[in-house]
């Protein structure tokens, strides 16, 4: 009898699109991804990795498995509560209700009462103006950086930013707030000393030439020892004097004082201080999605909306009605992982350690996304053996160990109590294949 090429019994293209599965996923998924996925088992069994008879099926989980999105959803068991790297601030039930109501078509910069054009992001703006009285008017650009540029570009374009030393920060991926404030056509006068900086250095500065006084709260690092700074009380009444604009960038976006971090700075106590506008990032401490926010007088808002630089940084529906939601709704799951209950975090995390046999040990939490540098979150985490980090983030569940001292720790302050039997389970998993992997070297 005649040898068969096992590839000629690979299933057809057409054979493979026209299974009942997989045209129905062309409701989610386009032609070419799917031919794509098609064509990726056909050569897996032509290289002969995959038998013909397990083409189909391996398709079929292909297609089971493929999202539009490559974007994977993962537990947060670091401790770390914005973290930059997973996306920042988790939302809330209501913020992800109102993506989802904003994802067609709605009332963005429309009044539906007479059908005529009205003000963008009108119910953002009144949220924050209501948890922020001391802001008399709010904007929304679309990320913290872009409202630094537009306040720079506005007040101090071909002119000079007066800022302290001290302050010049380097912010993520290397980006430099200096970097960003000079691409606007602004000169900085630097004043101070890195670790020293008084209020001579400021008055001896400002002059016609001055656009704007910035004060930036450094959030990701600490100078301690011999150094003095400026409060922002002292700046306000001299920039006042001077009628020149004091422009605050607090950078984590609290909207009011929380005692759990009392170092800081908050957007309506920087407004009482004498702040004319404040910068804050909506993705950071405030919980909600990526945006930027400026919160001050009415007239300085008024000129910073109707820079032309506005347009071009302004925020989506999709940003704007999750803030909105974000303000005026529940807790978001940021500002309930700074206030959890040391106590309550030890019960979930000893229930866990009891099913996976394994030790608990005292872990700090941080708040991240250049929060509250160097301030400790008091709780635990589950201990496990270095070796379970990377299963454990390639897992389904993805989970997001820290990897420390030789250990791979798993701290429940970012995970919700609803997924503690998939952290259970992912662990379980992992240990599983840990121990495959070393009975595979030992043989």
């Amino acid at each position: 009898m005649d040898h068969v090429d096992p590839r000629r019994l690979i299933p057809r293209t057409n054979d493979l699109l026209a299974l009942p599965a997989v045209r129905e996923a062309r409701t989610r998924l386009n032609e070419r991804v799917i031919r794509e996925l098609v064509r990726d088992v056909q050569e897996q069994a032509r290289r002969g990795g995959l038998p013909p008879g397990q083409v189909e099926p391996a398709l079929l989980a292909a297609v089971a498995a493929r999202t539009a999105t490559s974007l994977r959803p993962v537990l947060n068991a670091t401790g770390v509560i914005v973290h930059t790297n997973l996306g920042r601030a988790p939302l809330s039930e209501g913020a992800v209700e109102a993506l989802v109501a904003a994802s067609g078509y709605v009332d963005v910069e429309l009044d539906l009462s007479d059908g005529s054009r009205s003000c963008r992001g009108a119910g953002a703006r009144a949220a924050l103006l209501a948890a922020c009285p001391a802001a008399e008017d709010a904007l929304v650009v679309n990320n913290g950086a872009a409202a630094l540029v537009l306040a720079t570009t506005a007040f101090a374009a071909g002119r000079e930013v007066v800022v302290s030393r001290g302050e010049l920060v380097e912010i993520g991926a290397g980006f430099r707030l200096t970097d960003l404030m000079e691409s606007t056509g602004a000169r900085l006068r630097e004043v101070g000393t890195t670790n020293r900086t008084h209020l001579h250095d400021y008055a001896g500065a400002i002059g016609p030439d001055t656009g704007c006084v910035l004060k930036v709260h450094p959030s990701n690092f600490r100078v301690d020892g011999f150094t003095s700074a400026v409060s922002l009380d002292e700046l306000g009444r001299l920039a006042a004097a001077n009628g020149v604009p004091l422009v605050a960038d607090l950078g984590s976006g609290l909207l009011a004082p929380d005692p759990f971090l009392p170092d800081e700075p908050d957007a309506a106590s920087a407004l009482a201080s004498g702040a004319d506008v404040v910068i804050a990032s909506g993705d950071k401490l405030l919980g909600g999605p990526q945006s930027g926010l400026l919160l001050g007088r009415k007239e300085v808002i008024t000129r910073l909306a109707r820079h032309p630089l506005a347009r071009a940084v302004r925020a989506d529906k999709l940003a704007l009605a999750a803030l909105e939601a974000t303000v005026a709704g529940g807790t978001p799951p940021v500002v309930q992982a700074l206030h959890t209950d040391v106590g309550q975090l030890r019960g979930r995390t000893d229930r866990l350690a009891r099913e996976l046999g394994v030790p608990v040990v005292p872990h700090d939490g941080r708040v991240g996304g250049g929060g509250a540098p160097g301030v400790p979150l008091p709780g635990w985490a589950l201990r496990l053996p270095e070796g379970l980090a990377r299963p454990l983030r390639t897992g389904d569940p993805a989970v997001l160990p820290r990897v420390h001292d030789g250990s791979c720790l798993i701290d429940l302050r970012c995970v919700p109590a609803k997924d503690d039997g998939r952290i259970v389970e992912a662990v379980r998993r992992a240990l599983a294949t840990l121990e495959v992997a070393d009975a595979g070297r030992a043989g």
